[in-house]
């Protein structure tokens, strides 16, 4: 660890009172992202938390670490300026459904093109929670809210297909109910070079309670959970006794040992393939006739921002002839007026 110093959870929670609401997704979350910095080996000055607005944008205040509580749907921007000023923080961006893929749609994309080596979490708990309820990008098609009183008539957006749209490099999915697997996966996140964002299913206990219930009940989700591992197969169920099959150019639930399907048959998860297309498959994967894809989906090397800028920054340096403003005043024809 950085200064031979071990953090714990509790060296990264400020003083500050949390203000979610008891039970809020908000609280796994945060304890999963904490869980996670304490074992990166970074010093506490080394880590920047930057947020929008929305409820899951007070994070800043809680955490032990530098913070911005910035603007709706700016957090992006924000924070690729700020990882662009200092390439050495760890910077983590903390952002809602609405606030990221509405006003901040824009920006977010951006932020994925460009690979600029920032965390992005994306707290999907498919409502505007802190406005008091409106539906946001990720509601579901006929979602009856303050804003929707008929249902809504839009295609919500899914995150995963933006990332891969964008030409993103690190996508993964997560849970608030499992705290484990979110600190795995926004370690793996933390480790990624490039723009890694991790969507994390939360619930809103006021606002969308139970949104999440379809593919969390605990008396179902061994069939309705797949938790994905790179090199591995790609099983689930109670007993791993079901797994996912490539079938006439598309993912099929299969259960090993019935109808011809042998363990041969499944499929192993390879996050590192440049193609997008079992990615995509994964990241489209749904109720009823498939699990939910949970874990890192894809994470593939390519340059990011900070470097690349850092090395023509270098570069120019070592090669540019104008070095200073008697150089620039002088470069170029010049006339002497008498």
């Amino acid at each position: 660890m950085a200064e031979n110093v071990t953090y714990t959870l509790k060296d990264f929670k400020s003083s500050n009172e949390v203000r979610w609401c008891p039970g809020c997704g908000d609280h796994a979350v945060m304890n999963a992202i904490q869980k996670a910095m304490a074992t990166l080996g970074k010093k506490h000055e080394d880590y920047a938390v930057v947020s929008g607005i929305g409820c899951s944008s007070r994070f800043p205040y809680y955490m032990s670490t530098f913070g911005f509580h910035t603007i709706h749907g700016r957090a992006a921007a924000i924070a690729s300026g700020v990882k662009s000023a200092n390439p050495n923080l760890s910077v983590w961006q903390i952002s809602g459904d609405g606030d990221a893929l509405a006003i901040g749609g824009n920006h977010f994309i951006h932020t994925v093109r460009r690979n600029i080596d920032l965390n992005i979490i994306l707290f999907n708990n498919r409502i505007y929670g802190l406005t008091k309820g409106q539906y946001s990008p990720t509601s579901e098609r006929g979602k009856v809210t303050k804003t929707s009183p008929f249902g809504t008539i839009e295609e919500p957006f899914n995150p995963g297909n933006l990332v891969l749209g964008a030409r993103g490099t690190f996508f993964a999915r997560s849970i608030d109910s499992n705290v484990k697997h979110s600190q795995e996966v926004c370690t793996a996140a933390a480790k990624h070079k490039g723009t890694s964002v991790v969507e994390v299913l939360q619930n809103c206990v006021i606002f969308n309670h139970g949104a999440y219930n379809d593919i969390n009940d605990p008396k179902t989700r061994a069939d309705r959970q797949i938790f994905l591992k790179h090199g591995e197969k790609m099983l689930f169920g109670a007993n791993n006794e079901k797994g996912l099959v490539w079938e006439n150019g598309d993912l099929k639930a299969v259960v090993v040992g019935e109808n011809g399907y042998t363990i041969d048959d499944v499929l192993v998860h390879d996050a590192k393939t440049e193609s997008m297309n079992l990615h995509h498959a994964l990241i489209e994967m749904a109720l009823p006739s498939l699990p939910v894809a949970f874990g890192v989906i894809r994470d593939v090397e390519a340059p990011f921002y900070d470097e690349e800028m850092e090395k023509q920054i270098a570069h120019v340096q070592e090669t540019r002839k104008i070095t200073c403003m008697d150089d620039l005043l002088n470069s170029g024809d010049t006339w002497e007026v008498e």
